[in-house]
């Protein structure tokens, strides 16, 4: 059957009743009251004269949304096991529908049906753009955190002081480039003949957790470069870290505009969003430190496992430990990139 016009979110009297205008949706007392009786119901979300999109509660206690689909429109298709999208003919239109395996999450798969019926109908998009963009935005909006903890936010500013630095050297386009930091890659910088690990701290002392045993290893064939930057809260004359990848993304913008977006990808994938509130101001509590990465460094790597039996070094997944730097000397001649260290 189809939903008569009653209720929150639905108007019209009778057999056929449509969302309201501005009201794209199903309310859910209305579905669940429908759930309750153990009825099959159509309800239709779109006005008369565009392509249907009906939400359905089926007899078995189930719910979906059915979006009609165009002569060439793809049946969207769902990375979510717990989402199963199949094309139908109903009532001799060709359509979509999203159904959900699991029925302990119905009332959430509800609010997902609703924002993909939306963005069909108040947004013109396509049943396919419909899904993948909610399920991208809910995704986003899951798995990014709500704000950076002090050390991922100050491990970030270290890296823009180092990237500030190269670009002193080799300019916007090839520093941005040459940034991988938040890409998971395992040194932080990749430059034509070295790479570089930054290590960033609050403390007093430079002490720096590394992150298993390929964090301080150089790659075959390249040398591999460790600065350790040492920051203070800075108060007024201090710098915010939105402050500093403000002035970043102006100096690519003005001199590399194409590597602006993947500069905005890595800011992303580092955590950072310029919505998370940010007033912390830092200054440099020291001038950074560059060494080299050799037997002179503290460092663990793989030789320390090399020894054990075959059996046991799988075992063994993952390593973390801290190294003190204090009071070690620079290197003499650091590469010219690694020279000019300053808040951007």
């Amino acid at each position: 059957m189809t939903a008569d016009g009653e209720g929150p979110g639905i108007q019209g009297g009778g057999e056929g009743g449509t969302a309201a205008a501005g009201q794209p949706y199903a309310s859910w007392s209305r579905v669940e009251s429908f759930l309750g009786s153990g009825r099959g119901v159509t309800i239709p979300l779109r006005p008369s004269g565009g392509r249907r999109v009906d939400y359905v509660v089926e007899e078995d206690g189930g719910i979906a949304l059915h979006l009609e689909l165009g002569p060439r429109r793809r049946t969207p298709h769902s990375p979510l096991p717990l989402i199963r999208i199949e094309e139908i003919a109903h009532e001799g239109v060709r359509m979509a529908r999203l159904r959900l395996t699991e029925r302990r999450l119905l009332r959430d798969f509800h609010d997902l049906l609703n924002a993909v019926a939306e963005r069909v109908i108040v947004h013109d998009r396509t049943p396919d753009q419909a899904f993948n963009e909610t399920v991208r935005a809910w995704g986003a909006l899951l798995e990014r955190p709500r704000t950076l903890n002090t050390e991922k936010r100050l491990g970030l500013l270290g890296e823009l002081i180092v990237l500030n630095s190269v670009a002193s050297e080799h300019g916007w386009e090839r520093a941005a480039a040459s940034w991988k930091g938040p890409d998971g890659e395992e040194h932080d910088f990749g430059l034509v003949n070295h790479d570089v690990e930054v290590k960033t701290t609050s403390s007093e002392y430079r002490r720096h957790a590394i992150q298993g045993l390929r964090q301080l290893s150089p790659s075959p064939g390249r040398a591999l470069w460790l600065v350790s930057v040492q920051l203070t809260r800075g108060g007024a004359h201090g710098r915010t870290l939105s402050e500093a990848v403000e002035a970043v993304r102006a100096r690519i913008a003005d001199e590399a505009p194409g590597g602006l977006q993947p500069f905005d990808r890595r800011l992303a994938a580092a955590g950072w969003s310029p919505e998370q509130p940010d007033d912390e101001r830092w200054s440099p509590r020291t001038e950074p430190l560059v060494l080299p990465v050799d037997d002179r460094l503290p460092r663990l790597d793989e030789r320390l496992l090399a020894g054990l039996p075959d059996t046991i070094r799988p075992r063994i997944q993952d390593i973390t430990y801290r190294i003190d730097l204090s009071d070690l000397p620079p290197a003499p001649e650091p590469p010219t990139e690694l020279r000019a260290f300053r808040i951007p």
